[in-house]
């Protein structure tokens, strides 16, 4: 029953994100406001080098990727057709004492945080699960007061101990840790059946709803229902939406993707563990456009398969939907590790065909194991920093519905290969889409199987139709990421604690964020040995304006040389660079000579002030 407990590190971790400046909460004077954050001085460098690297790795390392820039509020028939509007909701559940909404998929996890269960943990035997009911009173008439008022337990606790002792006598106890709070929460178990208690107070919650999670607002002078806007939910959308202005003005052809990074609102029943879960964050979504695996096969006379694990290499002409998203997989793991989070800080959830949404092939979670990622059997899998979806041709498809606007594209070569194709490979073709869209009507929109053959049919005819002239809709691999996620990964990861002790055996424990150099909020700092030695100062400044056009440089002439280096470490700069007098000239040999100190291991090294701009940037860069 130890299962609630404290989460010291991430604690500590909180602590050092407000105290130097990465993240503070939003409106804080004010007494905050739940599920926002604002990033400091080092956060907003931080997540901006995050921004920079997902760029420039999307569309500066690649001529298959093109960017956009799409406005936050859009058309909301866009909704509409995306889904968003009828099915974008969470189950949720209030109290029905202090009135609390409690995201139902999360209650356990928010059990898990609170004190009052995990004083209530520690009154149990572990393994048996077991509790004695004098220790059980004590808690209800003194801590349980304070710390969940509406529980049953503590409301009427001579009542609720009363069936507790009848159900024991009956051989009865909690099967696991949650049931243990569902009795204690429970007065009347034959009247009532278990009761599921609210995280915050104990009281009763309500049976779950659904809840859509956008945030609504209006657009003009007047506040009407003609008027009615969404701060966008995800900026997946916006892509799909300006998909042919982009394919017509940017001269690109399918496969090819468009990107962008944005702001997304979400109107999160329960935000938690930090900025994880935020109503306002940002999102940096790739939309790949791929041609559907028909148009492949009549092209290159099959479609290739590649090996579900492992990087598939180079993108090959003859590449289905499959290797596509295998491939997208690697390439994002191999983002990640290029910006400090190694594979085995990573974890992989393969989505099982009943947790796909309806129009999905395939979908991959890369996870990542922060602090506050839960066990499941015996291990800590993680929680999402992105997914990677085969969306099929959904979305586009729905837009075309939606708006009268075709959003197909004209292919030369598809058309003239499919005129060349066997007939009876056409038919077989077009007999295995027919049975895959059965199939999909029948599992994921439940449909009858004559009603899921017949519109199989009816799509089959449309879509040969139009791929005999060249004409199809593209399908997409969506490979979608947190940056605001992503950014409290990289400080998780980059938190580890030093203690050392001094001769006379006083031990210090101080933080280094060890960040990767490309992603580090400062790249280096400059110090001179002694603040008050003018020639010292004016060549330490002579250096920091040498790095200034190419790096963020921090510079630091106060306190010893100890303690800036200590501070540095807390920031996670990967390099201090000393200007002393031998960069004077006391030994003229090392004259322009500066001390450069590695943050991670403490090591030393000199370097000319010629050759240390680009020894800096090609470790920083």
């Amino acid at each position: 029953m130890a299962e609630p407990k404290e989460n010291v590190l991430m604690e500590k971790i909180v602590s050092l994100c407000k105290r130097r400046g990465f993240i503070f909460q939003s409106s804080e004077i004010y007494g905050g406001i739940n599920g926002f954050w604002d990033y400091g001085p080092l956060g907003a460098e931080l997540k901006r080098n995050l921004r920079d690297a997902w760029w420039h790795s999307m569309m500066r390392e690649r001529e298959d990727v093109v960017g956009l820039d799409a406005s936050i509020i859009m058309h909301p028939m866009i909704w509409k057709a995306s889904g968003h509007v009828d099915t974008f909701a969470d189950p949720m559940s209030t109290c029905k004492h202090c009135k609390k909404l409690i995201r139902a998929d999360q209650w356990w996890p928010l059990m898990c945080e609170q004190q009052w269960t995990q004083s209530l943990a520690a009154l149990t035997e572990p393994v048996t699960n077991r509790f004695n009911t004098g220790d059980l009173l004590k808690w209800a008439k003194g801590r349980g007061k304070q710390l969940a008022p509406n529980l049953a337990l503590v409301r009427n606790p001579e009542v609720t101990i009363s069936w507790l002792v009848q159900e024991a006598e009956k051989g009865k106890h909690p099967a696991d840790a949650r049931e243990f709070y569902l009795y204690l929460a429970t007065e009347q178990l034959g009247a009532t059946g278990f009761i599921t208690p609210c995280p915050h107070c104990g009281g009763e919650l309500t049976e779950p709803r659904p809840f859509n999670l956008m945030l609504q607002t209006h657009y003009g002078p007047v506040a009407t229902d003609e008027n009615i806007a969404y701060l966008r939910p995800e900026t997946a959308q916006a892509i799909f939406v300006q998909f042919k202005n982009v394919f017509d003005s940017s001269r690109v052809k399918v496969p090819f993707g468009i990107g962008q990074i944005g702001k997304a609102f979400r109107n999160e029943i329960t935000p938690r563990n930090f900025t994880f879960r935020s109503r306002e964050f940002e999102q940096m979504e790739l939309e790949f456009f791929i041609r559907p695996d028909e148009a492949v096969e009549a092209l290159h006379g099959s479609v290739a398969t590649v090996p579900s694990q492992g990087h598939p290499g180079e993108p090959q002409p003859n590449w289905g939907w499959q290797a596509w998203h295998q491939y997208w997989v690697e390439e994002r793991v191999r983002f990640y590790e290029n910006i400090g989070l190694p594979r085995a800080t990573l974890g992989f959830h393969i989505q099982q065909p009943n947790e796909l949404a309806h129009y999905a092939r395939a979908t991959v979670d890369i996870l990542y194991k922060f602090p506050f990622s839960k066990e499941e059997d015996g291990e800590v899998k993680g929680d999402e920093l992105e997914g990677i979806a085969a969306r099929g041709d959904f979305d586009l498809s729905q837009h075309e519905k939606f708006s009268g606007k075709p959003l197909g594209v004209f292919d030369e070569e598809v058309r003239a290969a499919w005129a060349k194709l066997p007939d009876a490979r056409k038919q077989a073709m077009r007999e295995e889409f027919i049975e895959a869209k059965t199939r999909t009507g029948i599992d994921k929109k439940k449909l009858t199987p004559a009603d899921a053959a017949e519109a199989a049919r009816k799509e089959a005819d449309a879509f040969f139709e139009k791929l005999a002239k060249g004409q199809f809709v593209p399908h997409v691999i969506e490979p979608s990421a947190g940056l605001d996620r992503l950014t409290l990964a990289l400080i998780c990861n980059a938190y580890s604690e030093v203690t050392k002790t001094d001769d006379k055996g006083k031990s210090e424990t101080t933080v280094v964020m060890k960040f990767h150099p490309r992603v580090a909020p400062i790249k280096v700092a400059v110090l001179p040995l002694l603040k008050n030695k003018p020639d010292l100062v004016k060549k330490a400044q002579a250096v920091r304006d040498l790095m200034r056009p190419w790096m963020n440089v921090f510079y630091d002439d106060g306190g010893s040389i100890g303690r800036r280096y200590a501070r540095q470490d807390e920031a996670g700069t990967p390099f201090c660079v000393t200007i002393d007098f031998d960069t004077l000239g006391e030994k003229p040999d090392l004259l322009d000579t500066v001390t450069v100190r590695h943050r991670d291991d403490g090591r030393q090294e000199r370097l000319t002030i010629g050759e240390l701009l680009n020894w800096l940037l090609a470790r920083v860069r």
